[in-house]
């Protein structure tokens, strides 16, 4: 018997049908997740150690030879990897676009859905680097050490790393779901734009943030208005939430298997 598109697209493996076995194999990027995971950890915990030997010693003063050497030189390292890691990526998932997506088969399609939630995972996963470690770790530095410059052994970490890198994640996670997802490519989904927008803006507000610093606002006091950006675009990854639903839908209609009497 045969079906139409839309047909195959709400019932996958056939009206009255059970998945076969096999349809569901490395349904879960389980290898790209716990890969991803043990790789931006070491990078994070390799930097924490690189700052726990040679803050005190050689960070301290921007404009002494050592600052040069063991700072400015891991800031230059990491904009050439994000360099190469962002036109990389990025160019490989364009490249590798699917151009037809109206013959996409609902298991391909349910595969790459799995695909995304993995991307949006690593995105999630280095915002909590950025968010939860390295962000609070700048503002006791600030606390201790007060204000030098705008590259210091806690920003460079925090604004020049693990920054770039979400953005990197985030960017990625959305511009896959509009080349391989039909759902995402007929359409723009607000709730995707917003949690990968609003802490992409954050790059560009430290921009403001040390610019005000410098000329009037000398304190480092967290309820400063000088930071709301921060809390209002961090707090945009919340949309993610809205994100889920989307996601949730189609993947209950893709794995919805009628019973034999409704077929």
């Amino acid at each position: 018997m045969a079906f139409t598109t839309e047909e195959l697209r709400k019932f996958p493996f056939g009206p009255g049908e059970k998945a076969p076995v096999n349809a569901t194999d490395g349904l879960v990027p389980w290898r790209f997740m716990i890969g991803f995971v043990a790789i931006v950890a070491a990078l994070m915990i390799g930097v924490r150690v690189y700052q726990q030997i040679f803050a005190w010693s050689a960070g301290l003063d921007y404009f002494e030879p050592e600052f040069q050497t063991y700072w400015m030189t891991l800031l230059y390292s990491e904009w050439v990897m994000e360099a190469i890691l962002a036109t990389s990526i990025w160019g490989y998932i364009w490249v590798t676009r699917d151009r037809h997506l109206d013959q996409l088969q609902p298991v391909e399609e349910l595969r790459r859905y799995f695909r995304l939630i993995g991307l949006i995972f690593a995105y999630v996963f280095v915002i909590y680097w950025t968010g939860s470690f390295f962000a609070e770790q700048d503002a006791a530095w600030h606390q201790v050490a007060l204000r030098d410059t705008d590259f210091t052994p806690s920003h460079i970490p925090l604004f020049y790393l693990s920054i770039p890198c979400y953005i990197i994640a985030g960017v990625s996670a959305l511009l896959y779901a509009r080349t391989r997802l039909p759902e995402f490519a007929k359409r723009w989904s607000v709730p995707f734009i917003i949690g990968v927008a609003g802490p992409f803006l954050i790059l560009p507000n430290l921009g403001y943030n040390e610019w005000g610093h410098t000329f009037f606002f000398m304190e480092e006091r967290f309820a400063a208005p000088i930071h709301w950006g921060f809390v209002i675009l961090g707090w945009s990854a919340l949309a993610l939430g809205g994100l889920l639903f989307q996601i949730l839908r189609r993947l209950r209609e893709l794995t919805e298997v009628p019973s034999g009497e409704e077929a």
